[in-house]
């Protein structure tokens, strides 16, 4: 059970926790009491844990309603121009302790939860994670959403709320099993169904030309269901709305097609139309061209659009009526942002929409469309990105099939003006890919569709402009911008590690959670022992903390002043965990041959997911689990190495283990990760990384000094130089002893005694087919390691450096990529001013709801 705070520690955790007022307690009490009572229909007696935590949940949802409503309201009063976020992902994690944190609640509840005789940290493990994203693209939108409300825009996101989100992740005999993410099996209390906002999506059908213009007829309808759930800003008052779509079949669905007698058969069949929202597709960076996954794609504009339109003509205070009817004006006060290409379809939608419905002019429709439109690239890899083909439109979206051609005649009507005779130049830069199977490349349509294309840190977009894009570049230099991604400071400090947090806050004050710039101000307390004392105290309590943890759920003692090294992301080649593996067996060889050395002892932590049909990354994780057996199981080693799998690395499992680690490896091949933000988390928990010059690793190196990472590897340029040259893996084998000798175990069955030949598929990647060439980086990473364990053994200098990167940080706030987000595409103003709002505007009384 919690104990309760002390004094000295109440006024210590005040500035980032928030007040714990006896009348606050007092009413939590109450209106937890109340929920237990009225709402869970539950008693003391037969209260479960899980009923407590629904208890809490619904009370702390209670304080966000209130400011909820005035949020909208105010919004309607002021008509300001809204954003909307489109994405396929929103990867949110658990919303009970961000939400407190955000409403100043924390010492609060935690007071009220202590003296109802429950453990907080109980409760908040009851509550199931919104797995709704993939990684990296999931997770960004749900901290942009957090930064927009906290800079007061009037955003929304919007998706889909799939039923099963990102499988869980099961380690049985070294090798990954999915499980089913069946997250709202106990219900979502953090969510509100607007059945009365439910809008018809329509799929398959035909074109039909009359003289009222042209229609879509006889298609199938499925219906859009929103389910709304609160976004708090950080203690402005201001919460905003993220809304996700789910399918629900019509009434009528397939009933007229059946005789009598085929009535049971119709309402099973309801099913193929609710399919739609069922499950999120568990593919980073890889593109699967699926029917239900078009179909979801198309699903999610198509009720999204709707939504906005219906709002952008109802928006003045006090009014239901449709009072904008004017759709010329939309580009003044609607922004639209597509997360990637996967919400493309909003382009052709949207000018459907416009011409057909609105009965605009193409060239009208076409100018409102642009205006509104903005694209984030989030990826160079050729295999993330989308190609439908021709084929799979026609029968599911004909009309849309030729709305894009006439974008694209229009389009390289344009691009012949500007390049005559190069024909060439217009078959790269056609929407339409000729070929075996036409195909329509939807970042190419994308970008002729938008104002703005973004990537997602320099290099990036410094790649994209002179490759993937480079066509469109030099037609439209001006839509090309650079937004380097960034992490909410709430969740990713504040929340998970608030011993940090605070120690900060002692020195520079808490206004730097709004204004992560102000981290700069610890440069002044690099060389003060009591605060490298405080930074070096914190991060060893949270690895006890993780270490604990570990010796719970994995049964394996951890040493825990052993150097943390932590690589936690989706598995794949580009990502290069293959690396680490190469690094853990020679330093396991090295080790062996010399037991008596004075070794840093090193706990390695790899964790992620594998997509469930990418053989190579499932065989990546059993080579992983295969070291650790051996490594963890050698007596000669002892506490000098540990290797640990991480099972079903979640946002939950990152807020645990980014603020326990020493070391973060950021490692794939230069030019290929487009910025990454795993190695923002752990740069502002106090982690050094070790990585190369790739994604946003580049922009650390600058804000905090390239000397305070740990920099290794060949650069873009010496990648493409290699390229050219030719890769020849073998050359680097017969050349480095060490890497030979590692290679050859792994052949060998040092690592699969039982199944010599088991990791032979990834030999021979490595060996012949390696198009992120692991082995030209080998010696560099290796030399590099060596100096991360000389300094490890110096802890003050270790520290001064962890200082000095966190002080570096205050670029990689979402705040600040949300800030450029606003001024410089979506035209907008971010404010820090709280909304006024009393706790009487949390009485229930006669508010109209705007949504």
């Amino acid at each position: 059970m919690a104990k309760p705070l002390t004094d000295q520690e109440k006024r210590k955790q005040i500035s980032v926790r928030g007040l714990a007022g006896l009348e606050n307690v007092a009413d939590l009490k109450t209106n937890f009491n109340r929920h237990l009572h009225f709402t869970l229909v539950k008693d003391r007696n037969v209260a479960t844990k899980r009923d407590y935590y629904f208890a809490l949940a619904n009370t702390v949802r209670d304080h966000l309603v209130g400011r909820w409503i005035r949020t909208q309201q105010h919004y309607y009063e002021k008509d300001p121009k809204r954003v909307y976020y489109l994405s396929l992902e929103f990867y949110m994690g658990r919303t009970l302790q961000n939400t407190m944190v955000n409403l100043a609640l924390e010492n609060a509840c935690d007071e009220a939860t202590y003296q109802l005789g429950l453990d907080m940290e109980e409760l908040q493990d009851m509550e199931e994670d919104a797995g709704l994203g993939n990684g990296g693209l999931g997770r960004l939108a749900a901290c942009f959403l957090d930064s927009m409300a906290s800079l007061g825009l009037a955003a929304y996101g919007y998706g889909i709320r799939y039923e099963f989100g990102i499988f869980n992740q099961k380690i049985v005999s070294g090798w990954q099993v999915e499980e089913a993410d069946d997250w709202l099996r106990y219900g979502n209390p953090w969510e509100k169904a607007r059945p009365e906002y439910m809008r018809p999506v329509h799929f398959y059908g035909r074109v039909e030309y009359t003289d009222e213009g042209v229609k879509w007829v006889d298609t199938q309808v499925v219906l859009a269901l929103p389910y709304d759930t609160p976004v708090p800003g950080y203690r402005n008052n201001i919460v905003n709305t993220m809304r996700l779509w789910s399918a629900k079949a019509p009434c009528d669905f397939n009933l007229k097609d059946f005789n009598v007698g085929g009535y049971i058969q119709a309402v099973l069949d309801r099913n193929l139309a609710e399919n739609i929202s069922r499950v999120l597709y568990p593919n980073d960076n890889f593109f699967e061209g699926k029917e239900l996954r078009l179909k979801q794609e198309y699903f999610v504009v198509a009720a999204t659009l709707q939504d906005i339109i219906r709002r952008f003509k109802a928006s003045k205070f006090g009014s239901t009526d449709f009072v904008r009817l004017d759709l010329s004006t939309l580009p003044d006060k609607v922004a639209i942002q597509l997360n990637d290409t996967h919400p493309a379809l909003a382009i052709p939608e949207l000018m459907r929409i416009l011409v057909d419905t609105e009965k605009l002019s193409w060239e009208k429709a076409w100018d409102i469309v642009v205006r509104t439109c903005a694209y984030t690239n989030h990826t160079v890899l050729p295999e993330a990105l989308e190609r439908w083909p021709i084929d799979l439109f026609k029968t599911l979206l004909p009309r849309h099939l030729d709305i894009i051609y006439e974008i694209n005649r229009r389009h390289l009507e344009r691009i012949s003006k500007l390049y005559p005779g190069d024909n060439d130049r217009l078959r790269r830069m056609s929407l339409i890919e000729e070929g075996d199977a036409k195909k329509i490349n939807m970042a190419h349509l994308c970008i002729v569709g938008s104002h703005a294309v973004n990537g997602v840190a320099r290099i990036h977009s410094e790649i994209i402009k002179k490759t993937v894009f480079k066509d469109f570049y030099e037609a439209d230099p001006q839509k090309f911008q650079n937004k380097t991604n960034g992490i909410t400071p709430r969740r990713w400090l504040v929340m998970c590690n608030p011993g940090l947090a605070e120690a900060i806050a002692e020195r520079i004050g808490e206004d730097y959670i709004c204004d992560l710039d102000q981290l700069k101000g610890l440069l002044n307390f690099v060389d003060d022992d009591v605060f490298i004392r405080d930074v070096a105290k914190v991060k060893q309590e949270n690895k006890m903390k993780f270490a604990a943890y570990l010796e719970e759920h994995y049964k394996v003692k951890i040493n825990p002043s052993s150097l943390f090294d932590v690589q936690v992301k989706r598995i794949h080649e580009y990502k290069r965990q293959l690396l680490n593996c190469l690094h853990i067996i020679t330093l396991y060889n090295r080790i062996k041959k010399e037991p008596k050395k004075s070794w840093t002892p090193r706990t390695i932590m790899i964790g992620g997911k594998a997509a469930p049909g990418y053989h190579t990354a499932k065989m990546i994780i059993k080579l992983i689990t295969s070291i650790g057996d051996v490594v963890n199981n050698d007596p000669v080693v002892g506490d000098n190495l540990k290797v640990i799998f991480l099972e079903n690395y979640r946002v939950t499992l990152a807020e645990k283990v980014i603020p326990a680690a020493d070391l973060s490896e950021q490692i794939s091949t230069a030019g290929t990760e487009a910025s990454g933000t795993g190695n923002m988390k752990f740069m502002l928990n106090g982690a050094l990384t070790i990585g190369t010059m790739d994604g946003a690793n580049v922009e650390m190196a600058e804000e905090a000094g390239e000397e305070n990472l740990f920099i290794f590897g060949m650069r873009v340029e010496d990648v493409e130089a290699l390229d050219k040259k030719g890769y020849d893996a073998l050359s680097y084998y017969n050349r480095i002893p060490e890497l030979k000798e590692a290679m050859d175990q792994i052949s060998g069955g040092s690592f699969s005694p039982n199944q010599p030949d088991l990791f032979k598929d990834l030999v021979n990647l490595l060996m012949h087919h390696d198009r992120f060439k692991v082995f030209a980086d080998y010696e560099d990473y290796i030399s590099c390691q060596e100096k991360v364990n000389a300094l490890y053994k110096n802890p003050k200098e270790w520290t001064k450096k962890v200082i000095r990167n966190i002080a570096g940080c205050g670029k990689f706030s979402s705040d600040r990529t949300i800030s450029q987000y606003a001024k410089e595409i979506w035209g907008v103003e971010p404010s820090l001013e709280k909304i006024a709002f009393s706790r009487l505007d949390s009485n229930p009384k006669l508010h109209f709801h705007y949504v």
